[in-house]
């Protein structure tokens, strides 16, 4: 992990350009902070996978390396996808398959991300697991950590988690470091959301100036509730409300600690297309950007 935290904490960040991945609606590029596909490994280190946004944030493939770019499509013109995975499932050890970045002093390609009023995570995804591994109460899909994350803690995240005591489909998103997050759960059955082995679009919209979140599905809005009432943002007065002025510590992708330092709610799962926006998206962006798939 150290080298790509090193890569992306000292490389400079990209100018975005009105040109941008094909895959993408032009609508969206100006605001794409990372992006992967899966179809970029970096030259000369497979393990590795190059950023198509404008931040230039690569991230390392954990475990699996190269092996883990595999021949799928999760929509027309995608090409490989990546492969999540826990491999000896009962044992404690650090050897899932999973990925993302990990720096304790910051990601400072990740800064656009810092004193922001909104965020979006999407993509699309496949399951193949029929519920949390052994041991945990939540499938990690993607997320962007906190400022002060131990590589679990995160700023904003498309996850399955244990609602009351039923699995559920969220967005959960946090504005302070250190502070309390909010939970957005989808009303419906999270198997319905996620047919085994079948590619899912999924998007997670996290407005921190308005305290709202949503989730889309295939492009159209997922109903939901939130699990808190109060005011776990700590919004309450005139805005802008922004997160905190700190770069996130990176982005876990397939279960946390991308460091690879610990296990935690993996994920048996594909990937592909995943995007980390630095604003909340409006219902038609959403839309709009599946409808281009």
């Amino acid at each position: 992990m150290v080298a790509a935290a090193v890569l992306a904490a000292t490389a400079a960040p990209a100018s975005a350009g009105e040109n941008g991945p094909r895959d993408v609606h032009p609508s969206l590029r100006p605001n794409l902070v990372a992006y992967y596909d899966f179809d970029h490994p970096l030259r000369g280190d497979p393990a590795l996978e190059q950023d198509q946004g404008r931040s230039s944030t690569e991230i390392e493939l954990v475990n699996g390396g190269a092996a883990m770019r595999v021949a799928d499509r999760a929509y027309p013109g995608g090409g490989r996808v990546l492969q999540t995975k826990q491999i000896n499932p009962g044992v404690t050890g650090n050897d899932d398959w999973k990925a993302g970045i990990y720096s304790a002093s910051g990601i400072r390609t990740l800064r656009p991300f810092s004193s922001v009023e909104g965020t979006t995570v999407m993509g699309w995804f496949k399951r193949s697991m029929e519920g949390p591994a052994a041991g945990f109460n939540a499938i990690g899909l993607a997320g962007v950590l906190t400022g002060d994350s131990d590589g679990h803690g995160v700023r904003a995240l498309l996850e399955l988690i244990d609602v009351n005591g039923e699995l559920k489909l969220v967005a959960l998103g946090r504005r302070i470091d250190g502070g309390n997050s909010q939970t957005f759960a989808a009303n419906e059955d999270w198997k319905t959301l996620l047919p085994k082995d079948k590619w899912v679009h999924l998007t997670a919209t996290f407005d921190f100036t308005k305290g709202t979140m949503a989730l889309y599905r295939n492009g159209k809005p997922v109903p939901g509730f939130y699990t808190r009432t109060d005011d776990p943002w700590l919004i309450n007065g005139p805005g802008p409300h922004v997160t905190s002025a700190t770069d996130p510590r990176g982005i876990k992708i397939g279960g946390s600690f991308p460091q690879n330092t610990l296990e935690r709610n993996p994920c048996d799962c594909r990937m592909d297309a995943l995007m980390f926006l630095d604003r909340s998206l409006s219902a038609r962006e959403v839309a709009n950007q599946f409808r281009l798939y």
